[in-house]
C-alpha cells in the first residue's frame, strides 16, 4: 500500500511545480477542488504536460482508457487514479 500523505505531497508539489500555481493555493485544494475546466492554468496542453511529469515522476503508465472526464474533474479524482496506480505496482 502506498503511503497517501506522501503521494498527496508529492501531487501537490508537481502540480504547483508544473502548472505554476503557487504552493500555498495547492496546499489548499480538497479532494472537492475543481480542477480542468474550472483552473485556468489547467488547460488541454497543461494535462498533456502533468501526464507526462506523472509518468515520469511516480513511474506510471498512463493508459488512453484512462483519459475520461473525471480524471481531471477534481483534486480527489486524480489523487485516488494515483493512488491505484501505485498500487497496482
Amino acid at each position: 500500500m502506498p503511503d497517501i500523505s506522501a503521494l498527496d505531497l508529492q501531487l501537490r508539489a508537481l502540480m504547483s511545480s508544473t502548472l505554476g500555481i503557487s504552493e500555498d493555493r495547492v496546499a489548499a485544494f480538497n479532494a472537492e477542488t475543481l480542477l480542468f475546466g474550472a483552473l485556468p492554468e489547467l488547460d488541454s496542453m497543461a494535462v498533456a504536460s502533468l501526464l507526462t511529469e506523472l509518468e515520469d515522476h511516480f513511474g506510471i503508465t498512463v493508459e488512453d482508457e484512462d483519459l475520461d472526464g473525471t480524471l481531471f474533474e477534481n483534486y480527489g479524482n486524480l489523487l485516488a487514479y494515483l493512488i491505484g496506480k501505485k498500487s497496482n505496482k
